[in-house]
């Protein structure tokens, strides 16, 4: 029980709340990235950091773990935009 309310009280950021969308979608690291904007092995470095945050050993366990830690639906991007005092990242210089 400890561990779950951990994960709740843990903060996801916009960016790690789009990847997981993606992950939901079927997306693999490599379109995250092109669609992100990001490269193939920071879209990797955002997976591992929520494997970590949501303590599942699978990529694929993301969403479900996800939804079942803060319970939104990460299938829906409307739910996950709508974080408490979060912002977007700012955009890249291209």
């Amino acid at each position: 029980m400890a561990a779950m309310v951990t994960v709740q009280q843990e903060r996801f950021t916009v960016r790690q709340r789009q990847v997981v969308h993606l992950i939901a979608k079927g997306c693999s690291n490599a379109e995250i990235a092109d669609r992100l904007g990001i490269s193939p092995r920071t879209a990797k470095a955002h997976s591992d950091t929520l494997r970590i945050k949501l303590r599942v050993p699978r990529r694929r366990q993301i969403p479900a773990a996800f939804r079942d830690a803060t319970g939104e639906d990460p299938h829906e991007p409307e739910s996950l935009s709508r974080a408490v005092g979060e912002r977007e990242a700012p955009a890249r210089p291209t």
